[in-house]
């Protein structure tokens, strides 16, 4: 059994992240999930905005990812997102500007929804990350 897995990060137009870690952490719609190597084939919706990775050199990393896709299979771990982004990338102040700037328009569209959504996403990984 490996002792690590393979992790990759990809958003819509690019790769944010790729390497070895010991531990993943996302939350899905089926609630937390860890993954650490020999963990069983797994698919899973994203929900909650942040995904959590721990590398094979003890590097500690938050990214916003909030709607999206997880794999598991063969320690190899995909996270597909439309938006994703590295927290320690992520102005936290006008991250904050931006959440409240998405909750003061009060619509309720699916576009809307979606705005706050990754405004929280990426307040929640700056935060995490200092």
């Amino acid at each position: 059994m490996a002792d690590h897995l393979e992790v990759a990060l990809v958003a819509a137009e690019r790769t944010v992240w790729q390497g070895q870690a010991k531990i993943v952490i996302a939350r899905t719609t089926d609630g937390d999930v860890g993954i650490l190597p020999g963990h069983a084939p797994l698919l899973g919706l994203l929900q909650g905005g942040t995904v959590q990775v721990r590398t094979v050199d003890d590097e500690y990393f938050v990214a916003a990812a909030p709607d999206g896709f997880i794999s598991v299979a063969n320690n190899r771990v995909s996270i597909l997102a439309e938006n994703a982004e590295m927290g320690h990338d992520i102005d936290l102040e006008e991250a904050r500007r931006e959440l409240e700037e998405a909750l003061a328009t009060g619509s309720e569209t699916d576009e809307a929804t979606d705005e706050v959504r990754l405004a929280e996403a990426r307040v929640r990984a700056a935060e995490q990350t200092s």
